[in-house]
């Protein structure tokens, strides 16, 4: 994931997990990838795969702020650079915001899928996501929705499951399908410790770490381990259990949901479609606007640089033993719960940087959203059968 902009964005939103970034690695107040430096990770990134498809992931802050020309660089980087058969494809994550016609007709001339940031209806989107000047953004997003749709530019969904939105579950939903009219939704927990933005993951006082299921595992309250704005653990697995019953009615094989896609998938022993439940981690390395390369988008902490693309080639770092072992680690650091979990095949703990409370039995290291999480699995392990004879018929 490559962050040509650094954290720098146009908007405010509340449970941003990146904005401090710029404060934290002490970047400069406008920084932007480098010719230079734009040119030396196309190289190396296309250079580093050994597929007939390479995919770029441009994100953020927001990507969009360095304009247009940017990316006609990048998209005439890609091809200077490209290996005879490879295919380049790319996608961006944006707010939206600055979205115009001329962009629409680029982005489609050259194939980008586009992740459209949205929380669900006005009221809830509004909730966090604002302008640096606390205003809301809904109209300025719905827009932007409106002039892909007319260019027809593929769009998914990315909605941030929080404290406010996961308490009305299909109205999110069917905003989003029905309204938005988005085919893919990729849905976000938003799970944050209070000290996130000095506190690297797995960097937590252990002795602070609250027992799943006591009043400090939660959101709400004076001294939660969370803040505010995270989704209840029980309220995730609610959220997610409520949406699947509507797309398994109503939106099967028609709506790709990924955390749903990915289940379905896993339960016919194949590999996850998201990083946070498969059995390893570490392919989703982060690049910085300066070339500095972390093991991770959500472990942009000094604690986990692997190093500079200006120095060392990316597919080296991306390969390392030290990678490897950061990787392997989301498996070999599982609680004994969750070793014998009877949803360990389809959860694999979720992703490490979640976890940060314990279990019953006092051992570290449980994902926050462990309740959630199998309440959802119970709850799909009923429809499960006749999906996969569906798929195999």
């Amino acid at each position: 994931m490559v962050k040509p902009g650094g954290s720098v964005c146009n908007l405010d939103c509340v449970y941003c997990y990146y904005l401090h970034k710029g404060d934290l690695l002490q970047h400069t107040p406008h920084p932007c990838m480098a010719d230079e430096m734009l040119e030396e990770h196309i190289r190396q990134y296309i250079e580093a795969q050994t597929g007939d498809e390479v995919i770029f992931s441009w994100q953020g802050g927001e990507p969009t702020l360095l304009g247009l020309d940017f990316f006609r660089k990048v998209v005439k980087l890609q091809s200077k650079h490209k290996k005879p058969g490879q295919r380049i494809e790319n996608d961006l994550q944006t707010n939206g915001t600055l979205i115009t016609e001329e962009w629409a007709r680029f982005l489609k001339q050259h194939r980008f899928l586009v992740g459209l940031s949205i929380d669900g209806p006005r009221e809830m989107h509004d909730r966090f996501r604002v302008t640096k000047g606390h205003q809301p953004t809904f109209e300025r997003i719905w827009e932007a929705s409106r002039i892909l749709k007319r260019f027809a530019v593929p769009f998914n969904a990315l909605c941030v499951v929080n404290s406010e939105n996961s308490r009305h579950p299909v109205e999110v939903y069917r905003f989003l399908t029905s309204e938005l009219g988005a085919w893919k939704v990729q849905f976000i927990a938003c799970v944050e410790p209070t000290e996130f933005r000095k506190v690297a993951p797995q960097h937590w006082d252990a002795e602070k770490m609250p027992v799943v299921g006591t009043p400090r595992s939660r959101p709400g309250t004076p001294d939660s381990v969370v803040t505010d704005w995270s989704v209840d653990p029980e309220g995730w697995g609610t959220f997610l259990c409520q949406i699947w019953d509507y797309w398994y009615t109503h939106d099967l094989g028609r709506v790709h949901v990924d955390v749903f896609e990915s289940a379905v998938a896993q339960s016919m022993h194949m590999p996850s479609q998201r990083c946070v439940t498969a059995e390893f981690c570490g392919k989703g390395v982060a690049v910085e606007h300066n070339g500095d390369v972390f093991a991770c988008d959500h472990y942009v902490y000094p604690e986990f640089r692997l190093g500079n693309i200006a120095d060392i080639h990316l597919g080296e770092m991306a390969f390392s033993r030290r990678q490897q072992d950061f990787g392997f680690s989301k498996r070999d650091s599982l609680p004994r719960q969750c070793v014998a979990c009877p949803h360990l095949l389809l959860c694999w703990g979720e992703c490490p940087k979640n976890r940060f409370v314990r279990t019953p039995m006092g051992e570290v290291g449980l994902n926050y959203l462990c309740p959630g999480l199998k309440m959802f699995y119970s709850h799909i392990k009923r429809d499960m059968p006749e999906i996969i004879r569906g798929i195999s018929a």
